[in-house]
């Protein structure tokens, strides 16, 4: 990203990082526990089981209990707006757009903080039922309830609770207004179009307290709107004691640039949108997101999800997004004004965090056994996501910056292609376009842009067998360290602390790009490119 901001940062008002969407979910994990019964093809709840024998109540009385419960979480959560004379509104379709009627009843109530309404529909949704000798769990259509609110402190957000067992939660909340309520009590002066800024009194200090979004305790956060969402929790579960446990389903980390000039803004993306479109690959996009491709760059024939890259035209502007499975990443132009124009330049939505490592101790076990294990979607690598999501977005920017850059692929070799010195002595120069165009292209493999590369991976690239014994294995390790040193020496790659792995820096993005391409492309290209010029 500095290399984007070093090129435009004369047009430039300031750049705001942070989580934008964020949507929680909460389940009583010790009321879903069981095991699945293959004779009958069914799930048996044995949470749900213990559950009714401490609190004392028959099998053959579930229904009749589910449904005096359920009543009684509807008319205690419900109380609050009756009392306050709130709508209370049962809405017969669930694909009703529930945000626009709750933005609806704001504007009209003048509503600026408090409770807004409460909006019930019937969804699809995991519960209990009495079959046999056992509870069994199954999907089914149950009546939610969502509670629209605007929060002192997270601004504008919803939740929404399920009213029957196992009273599953789910709460969406938005970074840029819970930054709003941090700004109005910080005293920070802003301007505000939809869900971004178009000017800010002082970036650096929106910045400072948008950082503070991420030392929140998470659970203590989220567990705060338990007793508002259902009242009736703690009698509920009295004698079976059953806490949340809150996983992360979806979040958005943004980056938003915000130019001086719309004009500007404008030209600049009828320029980054034919680069973003022609210069990822399907491959590209799978590498990005951990995925694994084949030596020659094509999608295995195994792979049974889907790869996208999207072009579409709004009334703002164009946005390119990049899609693998359930994970994107995009860049378009937010909003247009007098006081600011905002380019988002990338937005990484994760949804499926398994492709993803985090260095953490295995769940249960001591806290000092730290691997890279696969993240969680528990809010406990929350913190994580945060940093994955904005690498990934650091990068796009990068790869942006690149486009249309006015120096000679001779200017940004130059230095590479000289001897330097780490440590006190020297290495030789890199020969970018011979010997080491293969070192050059595994590094720049996607597969380590999150999580970066070791001695080993950069092995799998570099020689198409594997080592026939421990002799060969160690003369490889020993060779690829050279190329690891090298490569340090002229500051492509950076050591990650405390590990064996390896970054690559900010200007070797551009330097490789402008490599690998120049490498990639024939006479008959450059001959056309001279008769352009």
């Amino acid at each position: 990203m500095k290399q984007f901001i070093d090129r435009y940062g004369d047009q430039l008002l300031g750049v705001l990082s942070g989580f934008d969407r964020l949507v929680f979910r909460g389940s009583l994990r010790r009321l879903n526990y069981g095991w699945f019964d293959k004779q009958a093809g069914v799930f048996v709840a044995r949470g749900m089981e213990e559950y009714l024998w401490q609190t004392e109540v028959l099998m053959k009385h579930y229904s009749e209990h589910v449904q005096r419960i359920s009543g009684l979480l509807k008319a205690t959560s419900s109380r609050p707006y009756n009392e306050q004379k709130l709508p209370v509104i049962y809405l017969r379709s669930a694909s009703a757009d529930k945000e626009a009627v709750a933005r609806k009843i704001a504007a009209e109530r003048q509503i600026r903080i408090g409770p807004v309404c409460l909006l019930g529909a019937l969804e699809p949704s995991p519960t209990f039922e009495h079959r046999g000798t056992h509870i069994i769990r199954r999907d089914r259509p149950c009546h939610v309830l969502y509670h629209y609110r605007i929060d002192p402190v997270l601004g504008w957000m919803h939740a929404r609770i399920q009213t029957w067992f196992p009273f599953n939660i789910q709460i969406a909340i938005n970074g840029r207004e819970w930054l709003t309520r941090q700004m109005d009590e910080a005293g920070l002066k802003y301007r505000q179009q939809g869900n971004c800024f178009v000017w800010l009194e002082n970036y650096d200090q929106a910045q400072i307290l948008m950082n503070r979004q991420l030392e929140v305790n998470w659970a203590e956060l989220l567990n705060a709107f338990v007793a508002l969402l259902n009242p009736m929790h703690g009698e509920i579960f009295r004698k079976y004691t059953a806490d949340y446990y809150w996983t992360c389903y979806q979040s958005e980390w943004t980056t938003d640039l915000v130019f001086r000039n719309a004009a500007y803004l404008k030209r600049l993306m009828t320029i980054l949108v034919p680069h973003g479109i022609t210069s990822f690959s399907t491959s590209d996009v799978m590498r990005y997101f951990g995925r694994k491709v084949n030596h020659d760059g094509t999608i295995p024939g195994s792979f049974p999800g889907s790869v996208q890259l999207d072009l579409k035209h709004y009334r703002e502007g164009e946005r390119v997004k990049f899609k693998l499975n359930s994970n994107s990443i995009k860049f378009y132009d937010k909003a247009y004004t007098p006081f600011g124009s905002v380019l988002r330049a990338a937005e990484t939505t994760l949804n499926n965090v398994q492709d993803f490592r985090v260095f953490r101790p295995k769940e249960g076990g001591p806290d000092d056994d730290l691997q890279w294990r696969p993240m969680r979607k528990g809010i406990a690598d929350l913190n994580r996501r945060a940093e994955v999501s904005a690498a990934a977005n650091h990068r796009l920017i990068a790869a942006l910056a690149s486009v249309d850059d006015s120096r000679r692929v001779e200017e940004l070799t130059a230095e590479i292609q000289q001897p330097a010195f780490l440590g006190g002595r020297r290495v030789r120069a890199l020969r970018p376009w011979a010997d080491d165009r293969p070192l050059l292209a595994a590094i720049q493999d996607g597969r380590f842009l999150i999580n970066g590369f070791r001695n080993r991976d950069l092995q799998t690239l570099l020689f198409d067998q594997p080592a026939l014994c421990q002799h060969e294995q160690r003369r490889r390790s020993a060779a690829v360290s050279r190329k690891l040193r090298m490569l340090r020496a002229h500051g492509l790659i950076r050591k990650i602390q405390k590990t064996h792995r390896y970054m690559l820096t900010e200007r070797a993005s551009v330097i490789l790009v402008a490599v690998l391409t120049t490498a990639q492309t024939s006479v008959q290209q450059l001959n056309r490119l001279r008769t352009a010029a």
